[in-house]
């Protein structure tokens, strides 16, 4: 038995989940750390405004978050942005209540400005802003250690200085993040751009091959018409050679549908998981290193109908496609999760389809539901074709 080896579509997702829980950890822990120096000052009025400080800031930056993910690339009007403006002027208000507490401007204009770079900004906005927040933070930090407490700013340099890079951090990882993503949308447009190209080819090739046989066709059938009365022999043999010409356009076409047909199967299946992915769908996607090997012909329709069924029928917010050699045969599992427990999804003659298109050749297909989910399993030997 041969062990298959997976190799699954990574997903920006997972990007996404690093970048913003790396801002929160940072900006929890750079607002956390002055409360304990809050705390220390044995002020319960300052601690408390301190932690509810704390607690808006926090709160204002997940949320900031979620919609930053959300929103669109291009810029957005006014009114789609309305809560974005709340959610600034909330997490403004909660550095200000931060820093009041605290005895610190630095404290506020540092959070103020990490607050300013948690929105997406028209383009180069962001940038400036960074550059900015580094000016005004390092000029207020400067004045704040001449005229407030500057032993104490020399015994605990690290803290005012982690809160200095903080805005410039967030830019520079949510700038990363729009990168990530726009290259994300690039594939997915190439995807779809491949897919239409290989389309209007297809129509190309069909309207050229159809129309060659059926122009020669009609002047057959016309010639036979016009032999009727004063050659019925003649006229016999030019509806014969109608017949040829018909039998030679349906092996053209029936040509021209298997060369279509015949994508590696690595490929149906990356297709099949961007289509899905382009509905909506979250897709696990795990291919074996061989799959090339596997019968295109046999597989490749199975995995567009079954991916058909997911999208008609399926409904739900997941999906998972894979394909690997398990002792000489070939199984093939697509599945995926129902809207309801009674949705259809295996009703219709898709399904009646492919399992006799697989039992000709030998193999099995097993469909059927459970725990809300439907799965497919399809088994065929190896070295079989259709």
């Amino acid at each position: 038995m041969s062990t298959p080896t997976a190799a699954y579509a990574r997903d920006v997702s997972v990007t996404w989940w690093y970048t913003a829980s790396s801002i929160i950890f940072i900006h929890g822990f750079a607002a956390v750390t002055w409360t304990i120096g809050v705390f220390a000052d044995g002020s319960p009025p300052a601690l408390v405004l301190n932690l509810l400080g704390v607690l808006g800031s926090m709160a204002s930056a997940i949320l900031l978050l979620a919609l930053y993910r959300r929103e669109p690339l291009q810029d957005a009007d006014d009114t789609a942005r309305r809560p974005v403006w709340l959610l600034v002027v909330a997490g403004i208000t909660a550095a200000v209540a931060m820093g009041i507490s605290a005895g610190s401007l630095l404290l506020g204009v540092g959070f103020v400005a990490q607050t300013a770079c948690l929105v997406r900004w028209r383009g180069g906005v962001r940038l400036r802003l960074a550059v900015l927040s580094i000016v005004v933070i390092v000029a207020v930090w400067l004045v704040e250690v001449a005229r407030l407490q500057p032993e104490g700013y020399a015994q605990v340099f690290a803290l005012p200085f982690f809160v200095a890079l903080l805005p410039p951090l967030t830019a520079t990882s949510l700038w990363w993040w729009d990168i990530v993503r726009e290259l994300d949308r690039a594939r997915r447009a190439e995807g779809k751009l491949a897919a239409a190209q290989e389309r209007l080819r297809l129509a190309s090739d069909l309207h050229d091959l159809q129309g060659h046989h059926l122009q020669v066709i009609a002047l057959q059938l016309e010639l036979a018409e016009k032999m009727m009365t004063r050659d019925p022999d003649a006229a016999v043999e030019q509806v014969r050679a109608a017949r040829a010409s018909v039998d030679d356009a349906r092996r053209g076409t029936r040509d021209l549908a298997t060369r279509f047909r015949g994508v590696p199967l690595p490929d149906e299946l990356a297709n099949a998981a961007d289509l899905l992915r382009a509905a909506g769908l979250t897709v696990e996607l795990g291919v074996d290193i061989d799959a090339d090997r596997a019968p295109a012909d046999v597989l490749g329709p199975v995995i567009r109908e079954s991916t058909t069924n997911v999208l008609k029928h399926g409904g739900g917010v997941s999906a998972s496609l894979s394909l690997a050699r398990h002792r000489g045969d070939w199984v093939l599992v697509v599945e995926n999760d129902l809207r309801s427990p009674e949705s259809p999804a295996g009703e219709g003659a898709g399904l009646a389809g492919m399992a006799e298109r697989v039992g000709t050749i030998g193999g099995s297909m097993d469909a059927g539901g459970a725990d809300g989910r439907f799965r497919v399993t399809v088994r065929v030997p190896e070295g079989v074709s259709a």
